[in-house]
């Protein structure tokens, strides 16, 4: 049995892109002996010649000690044959996302290294089982997916197959923590944690788009400014590319046997297809061209604020906030004011076939999240254009305002909500343990609240209303809750609840 906490444990990382060149980093640097090998002559050596330029300069600005850098000039190994993995206890694949490619590799390391070396793939996306079935020893095959940059990305996935050995595992999960990572043990599944809970914040966001309810320049403000996203879906979109987040998005769900929940849209596909891949072509979801303008997310007024308002159906967060801007409320509808709204997971529409409220004077809100910087507001179809500038007037002074069309959940809580229950899903599969889904949800994307405790924050009541209710007003199965979430809400329970 290989001892993977050991400090005479020789890593080797088979591939020196980006990847592999971040990961022989971290590696050396927690004091091991690392050998790089790539098939493209000269790869290797000069992947090592980069990590250590690299580093070279963090010493001259002051961030890294010498001494770090003569440690890591000495670990640090480039080799010219696969040959030389052999004294390898631990191998990291990191080539081309090939299953075919990763298979050859690992059956070539196998008769190379010892009987109890442990294959390690750093694939992102392709089931671990499948590379470790043609191969003698499975139980020694695991995943281990760190992220990009790796240097700067603290989160590590060890993915376990139904073989893979415990000791693997429990060895792995201590080796990452010694190179300064934060392991997160995950079960193999297509996708993983980080690529497979990912898809609900961009999917949902295309959704919207799709259905004309926002901009792509609206979605991204209501998310950074409402719910403390760092990017918006469209702006993160562009940043990693088309050629990367649409086959992913792809293989994931055509993976997971079409679920709906993980669905993208044919505008995604058709950036895709065209090659407007986001900023690396100058043009993706936005124009990165010389001179272009980001398109406006905010709704501006030229008219008078409304004097006063009805609110047919009371709530604290909203007559809290009318108070604040100084409007008054009518204590009965005169027939001319304003009908303004809170709204959890319900419509305009709906709204007033419910309660025979005049569609023509509805302006609703969404309070579900931080309107300091920025509030949502939404209208029916046919809303009176003076009324709702009227409204758009009133806060305008205060804060941004972003009018959307007629949407259940608004902007917000849609893409927050898909994101919450599709982490519940995680929880209730058993792809990792609830703490463990926030960890990488936050590390790995760098969301402000991991999924179960997003639910949390917007109440696992309230979150199930919210998708209970698109589930209603869409007839499509995307919204339907999750069992975990549909038992804590019932319960009156944290979504962290185990």
């Amino acid at each position: 049995m290989t001892i993977l906490t050991g400090s005479d444990l020789i890593i080797g990382v088979a591939g020196a892109g980006a990847m592999g060149a971040g990961i022989a980093q971290v590696a050396a640097a927690s004091g091991r002996m690392v050998l790089v090998f790539d098939s493209r002559p000269g790869a290797a050596a000069a992947a090592r010649e980069g990590v250590l330029a690299r580093f070279a300069r963090r010493v001259a600005d002051g961030k890294e000690d010498a001494r770090a850098l003569d440690m890591l000039a000495s670990n640090l190994r480039a080799v010219d044959e696969l040959s030389a993995l052999a004294p390898c206890g631990l191998v990291i694949e990191a080539i081309i996302e090939d299953v075919e490619a990763k298979r050859a590799l690992f059956a070539e390391l196998a008769g190379l290294v010892s009987a109890d070396a442990v294959l390690a793939s750093n694939t992102s996306s392709i089931p671990i089982g499948v590379l470790a079935a043609r191969l003698p020893n499975p139980e020694r095959v695991v995943g281990l997916h760190f992220f990009n940059p790796v240097p700067v990305m603290r989160l590590v996935e060890v993915i376990r197959t139904p073989g893979t050995a415990d000791w693997v595992i429990e060895g792995l999960l201590a080796l990452a923590r010694a190179m300064g990572r934060t392991p997160v043990e995950v079960r193999d599944t297509p996708g993983f944690l980080v690529n497979f809970g990912g898809r609900a914040y961009t999917t949902e966001a295309l959704a919207i788009v799709q259905e004309n309810v926002a901009t792509p320049a609206q979605i991204d403000a209501i998310m950074r400014d409402c719910c403390g996203f760092r990017m918006g879906p469209f702006e993160l979109m562009d940043l990693t590319g088309m050629d990367v987040n649409y086959p992913v998005t792809a293989f994931v769900h055509q993976n997971h046997f079409a679920d709906p929940r993980l669905r993208s849209t044919p505008q995604h596909r058709y950036l895709f297809d065209v090659g407007q891949l986001g900023r690396k072509t100058g043009r993706g979801f936005f124009d990165y061209g010389e001179g272009a303008v980001r398109p406006d997310a905010d709704t501006r007024s030229d008219v008078a604020p409304a004097s006063v308002v009805v609110v047919p159906e009371p709530n604290a967060a909203l007559l809290a906030l009318l108070g604040e801007i100084g409007v008054p409320v009518l204590a009965q509808d005169d027939g001319r004011a304003p009908i303004l709204v809170a709204l959890t997971g319900e419509d305009g529409s709906s709204f007033c076939a419910r309660t025979g409220a005049d569609h023509r004077r509805l302006v609703a809100l969404d309070l579900a999240f931080n309107v300091s910087k920025r509030v949502t507001l939404m209208t029916p179809p046919q809303v009176d254009k003076d009324v709702l500038a009227s409204v758009v007037a009133l806060f305008v002074a205060t804060r941004a305002v972003t009018v959307i069309a007629d949407s259940a959940g608004f902007v917000a809580q849609r893409i927050c909500g898909m994101v919450a229950n599709l982490g519940c899903e995680m929880a209730q599969i058993g792809l990792a343990r609830p703490t463990d889904i926030d960890i990488a949800m936050q590390l790995g994307l760098n969301y402000p609240l991991g999924p179960l405790a997003l639910a949390d924050r917007m109440g696992t009541d309230v979150l199930f209303e919210v998708m209970s209710q698109l589930q209603r007003q869409s007839g499509d199965d995307r919204y339907r809750p999750s069992q975990w979430l549909r038992r804590r809400a019932q319960l009156g329970l944290s979504a962290l609840a185990e």
